[in-house]
């Protein structure tokens, strides 16, 4: 059975072999441009307590 937070992890490892594809100056800014994206997407997203993300007993 699929889960649905494969498909991010799917459009992520697929534009990751696209950008391999690619001569190494493209590559590099196009790495450029996934590091900030993924920054501003990491930045605002909402912020949960330490201790809900934290695995173990409770």
């Amino acid at each position: 059975m699929e889960h649905p937070r494969d498909e991010p992890t799917d459009a992520l490892w697929s534009r990751l072999r696209l950008i391999e594809g690619q001569p190494l100056a493209d590559r590099a800014e196009a790495y450029g441009s996934l590091h900030d994206e993924l920054m501003k997407r990491l930045e605002s997203a909402p912020r949960g307590d330490a201790r809900d993300a934290a695995p173990g007993p409770r």
